[in-house]
């Protein structure tokens, strides 16, 4: 008999897991309804990024009202944290922490277990939102806000690509990578890239070649991530996950300020 998980629970669970806003009903499902649940909130991930992304630029272009430029995109950030909860941030401090200083695949878990944060996680954290925040500072003005959604939509569906292509750490097996891995179905990646595309078509129509390079350095940077998340993670964990779509992000914006 298949765990019951009404249709409802999907985006809702993706809406839960992604953001910290108050999401009702999702208490209600057990916990296999969960876990079924949320391997098919995958699919819902780029279009929940598309929301956050369409709230930091226009708190962005609001500010901009009021505030210098660098001041607004300060402010967009802010905003951002407060509404993810640092989410995807506190995985880049995580993830470079335990890459930098891991020997070996268990030593790189157990630092990335490690809610403290080291000199690598502190320095790669710092470099990587200095980066965002100087790249949504430099975007043309035409571009704004479709570059911001569409960096959001690509991250996001790039944590669905990785889940599915990179099996979780061998001791991540109660893990969120694992937890979320087990329930997911290659139709619920299908479904993921279709619900990116109303956050892809701004930048699509706006900057189609610019939309392009950034879709093709997305790819070359998951198929270089794969083999070196088993060789030095021994597999996908949230962390891993989260430092996808934060690079991703800044590919997207990287290619839409290029000259």
């Amino acid at each position: 008999m298949k765990p019951e998980c009404p249709a409802w629970a999907p985006p809702l669970l993706a809406l839960q897991f992604l953001t910290r806003v108050p999401v009702p009903g999702v208490g209600r499902l057990s916990e296999e309804g969960v876990r079924v649940g949320l391997g098919r909130a995958m699919a819902w991930f780029p279009l929940v990024g598309a929301g956050v992304g369409s709230i930091a630029a226009g708190t962005m272009l609001l500010a901009e009202q009021v505030w210098p430029r660098f001041v607004a995109v300060v402010v967009a950030l802010i905003v951002e944290a407060l509404l993810t909860g640092a989410f995807h941030e506190d995985a880049v401090a995580d993830f470079c922490d335990g890459v930098g200083g891991g020997r070996d695949p268990e030593h790189v878990r157990k630092i990335m277990k490690d809610s403290r944060i080291g000199s690598y996680g502190a320095l790669g954290l710092t470099l990587a939102v200095s980066l965002r925040a100087l790249l949504m500072f430099s975007l043309a003005a035409s571009l704004t806000v479709p570059a911001i959604i569409a960096a959001a939509t690509l991250g996001r569906l790039t944590a669905a690509v990785v889940m599915t292509t990179t099996p979780p750490a061998q001791a991540s097996t109660a893990g969120l990578a694992s937890f979320i891995t087990r329930a997911v179905r290659f139709r619920d990646v299908a479904l993921a890239c279709a619900m990116a595309l109303p956050g892809l078509l701004p930048l699509a129509s706006a900057a189609p070649l610019r939309l392009f390079s950034a879709v093709l350095a997305a790819t070359a940077f998951l198929v270089w991530l794969r083999p070196f998340l088993m060789r030095r993670v021994g597999g996908a964990t949230g962390d891993c996950l989260g430092f996808a779509v934060y690079a991703v992000q800044l590919l997207v914006l990287l290619a839409a300020t290029a000259s």
